[in-house]
């Protein structure tokens, strides 16, 4: 169980922080690529983890859902692209994977800090999901994902 939920700098209202990052596939996105879109920005601590899997497999059994209300999904870890690709691979997943390596995008969301897992003290990326309008404004945040409903809470808020 995680606790010691990231002090979240940013608010529902807010203009979306900008970003621009290497992805799964070798890629670049911007979020400014999706202006005029609803944009699912998820946040995960690491790739083939039991929690970090099981979110992204929901959005990914629930992908058509999404799409049909315009939604572009985005997860963000630390991880490297290599270890994106191998994620999106052995899960399926049709959605991209930025690579953070830098934690510049979880340190302009708010969601790089110190975690404690299971007693265990450190620092790392909190799981939070950011709805960003086509306006660009953050319409919705979730700072305490619980993975299981996560999925229905956010097709909800579409």
């Amino acid at each position: 169980m995680q606790v010691n939920q990231i002090g979240l700098k940013l608010k529902e209202g807010d203009i979306a922080p900008a970003f621009t990052s290497a992805t799964n596939g070798g890629g670049r996105v911007s979020l400014s690529d999706y202006k005029g879109k609803n944009v699912i920005l998820y946040f995960y601590p690491r790739d083939n983890t039991p929690g970090c899997t099981r979110e992204a497999c929901a959005f990914r059994d629930h992908w058509d859902e999404f799409r049909k209300k315009g939604a572009v999904v985005l997860g963000v870890s630390t991880d490297k692209a290599k270890s994106h690709d191998k994620f999106v691979e052995k899960y399926k997943l049709p959605f991209t994977l930025l690579a953070d390596e830098d934690k510049k995008i979880v340190e302009a969301y708010g969601v790089w800090g110190p975690r404690t897992f299971m007693g265990v003290h450190y620092v790392g990326t909190a799981r939070v999901t950011f709805l960003i309008g086509p306006d660009g404004k953050i319409k919705k945040i979730w700072p305490k994902v619980k993975v299981a409903e996560h999925w229905e809470e956010v097709l909800a808020a579409l």
